[in-house]
């Protein structure tokens, strides 16, 4: 998959690249983004040196994750969204993101949310973006949420975090709640049989 750029109203949404290193290490030494995402702790420079030069890249050319930064109408690095390509063969996507501290409280992260959901569902072709969260990770819960995601429940042990297994939240956000049609026909639970919907 050769990387792409989304535009909202607000935000750019581009690989990033050498010349993000420093903005990235900077972001990723806030407490909150090192205890509930999977980034080193502690994050040094060299680490953000190379996502952007090889784990980001990697992923897209390996077609294993899609990973966007998001930056402002200044060019400032707000924070960053990604997927990981669960199975592509199954239609199903895993949304992960954080936002750069003093960038917090203004929606951005829940507008790039939303925009990458779109580009997936209509050029990826996905019909399941699943979202997850370490139980207590209240504000990632919060742009789940306002970003259409809907709570499926707790699931025991999903995540391992530091050495340990951890309960999380589960979330899942469907074309349809962006009033997108669907190749594959849906049938909810408790729905007839006979009318599957699109």
């Amino acid at each position: 998959m050769e990387p792409v750029t989304l535009r909202t109203d607000r935000l750019l949404l581009r690989p990033l690249g050498p010349e993000d290193a420093k903005a990235l290490h900077a972001a990723c030494q806030d407490p909150a983004i090192r205890r509930w995402t999977t980034v080193p702790d502690p994050y040094l420079p060299e680490h953000a040196t190379s996502f952007v030069a090889e784990v980001a890249p990697g992923g897209w050319r390996e077609n294993t994750a899609y990973n966007l930064g998001v930056f402002d109408q200044d060019g400032t690095l707000v924070g960053t969204v990604g997927l990981v390509t669960l199975a592509l063969n199954e239609r199903r996507a895993e949304v992960g993101y954080w936002t750069a501290p003093e960038q917090r409280g203004r929606g951005y992260t829940v507008e790039a949310v939303r925009a990458l959901a779109h580009w997936t569902f209509t050029a990826l072709g996905v019909e399941r973006l699943e979202w997850y969260a370490e139980v207590g990770n209240e504000a990632s819960r919060a742009v789940a949420l306002k970003a259409g995601f809907t709570m499926e429940g707790v699931l025991r042990s999903r995540l391992a975090h530091r050495g340990t297994r951890r309960d999380a939240w589960g979330a899942a956000l469907l074309p349809a709640d962006l009033g997108l049609p669907t190749a594959t026909p849906y049938l909810p639970a408790g729905g007839s049989s006979d009318k599957p919907s699109s």
